[in-house]
């Protein structure tokens, strides 16, 4: 299959080229930095927003993987991130439309859900949330990524491109393996203080630390770096134990490995289906070492429905729809 390929030179998209060059794909990616040198593919400038070169450059490709994007609410002005990731898929689309490319695979977020960023809290409505929880966003980026979902529906609707929308959360490098115990040590020390409480006073915490981490997005930390600095120069106590654990229960205490995602990647270009598809693409365990259950009771005790009983350390984020349709499993979890 000869692929093209945006935002190929972040660490999502060299992973994937790596991959589907092993597997003897060909791969051609396109981005705006000069002088770039990537082993197993082909580099060309050219910037997304420039449409008649971008056109120009889908043509004669089977495929397009699409990364390029502002990869969070504060790496620039929020019209920036908005252009750039919606303006910039939209031409994506369209240029595949007009040379008659009808495969597409781009990189969502599991921020779409909007809950990390948010500068407002978005409802966790059940466990494990999947592909039909509600998206509340509440920041340019979490919003711009559940738009461009709605572009690669469109296009589908419109002239047949089918895809899927890959929701990702934190890609890690396979590095990252021989770090995660320190990782997980930090939250075990945690859960083993909260359990030694009565359950009152557990959900007390809970509530107390919940609450200062929406007072600390609602005044901008999760925005703007320079304020998140400025409130960990003059209130570094803040950023304790509780910060981080309420970090993780909007990020549902999942990751994935790089060389998941990449595999992910190849199956959503070269799996039989039609349709344009968002899909939660992450791994199949908590990264934690704690039962999830356990998980839920502390750090989500205002959720009360779940989808299924959560098992062991399974996943907070279903990944059943990406089982289905791509054949989608994880083979280098970060779990215990």
């Amino acid at each position: 299959m000869r692929i093209l390929m945006t935002g190929g030179t972040g660490d999502v998209g060299r992973a994937a080229v790596q991959y589907l060059a092993q597997l003897g794909h060909f791969i051609k990616v396109i981005g705006r930095s000069k002088g770039v040198s990537i082993p197993s593919a082909e580099y060309a400038l050219c910037d997304i927003g420039d449409y008649p070169l971008l056109r120009e450059m889908v043509r004669g490709f089977d495929a397009v993987v699409h990364l390029a994007a502002v990869r969070n609410p504060f790496d620039a002005p929020s019209h920036q991130v908005f252009m750039a990731n919606v303006q910039g898929t939209f031409n994506v689309y369209k240029a595949c439309e007009e040379e008659g490319i009808q495969r597409v695979v781009q990189a969502s977020s599991i921020n779409a859900l909007g809950t990390y960023y948010g500068k407002r809290p978005a409802a966790i409505r059940y466990l494990p949330v999947d592909e039909d929880h509600p998206c509340e966003s509440s920041d340019v980026y979490s919003f711009s990524k559940h738009v461009i979902e709605d572009i690669g529906e469109y296009y589908w609707r419109r002239s047949g491109i089918s895809g899927a929308a890959l929701r990702l959360p934190w890609v890690a490098p396979a590095s990252y393996h021989s770090k995660i115990g320190e990782r997980r040590e930090g939250v075990q020390r945690l859960v083993d203080k909260l359990l030694a409480l009565p359950a009152a006073k557990r959900r007390a915490w809970f509530e107390a630390a919940w609450q200062q981490y929406n007072n600390m997005r609602a005044m901008g930390a999760q925005e703007d770096p320079t304020v998140s600095q400025r409130m960990r120069q003059e209130h570094p106590e803040w950023f304790g134990e509780e910060w981080q654990a309420m970090v993780s229960r909007v990020n549902f205490f999942t990751m994935l490995d790089e060389r998941d995602s990449a595999a992910a990647i190849e199956k959503a270009l070269t799996s039989r289906y039609g349709g344009s598809h968002p899909l939660h693409i992450n791994d199949s365990q908590n990264w934690t070492g704690i039962p999830s259950q356990t998980l839920a009771d502390l750090f989500y005790p205002d959720v009360t429905s779940f989808k299924k009983p959560l098992q062991g350390f399974d996943t907070l984020v279903s990944i059943e729809r990406a089982r289905e349709l791509l054949g989608f499993e994880v083979h280098y979890s970060f779990g215990a």
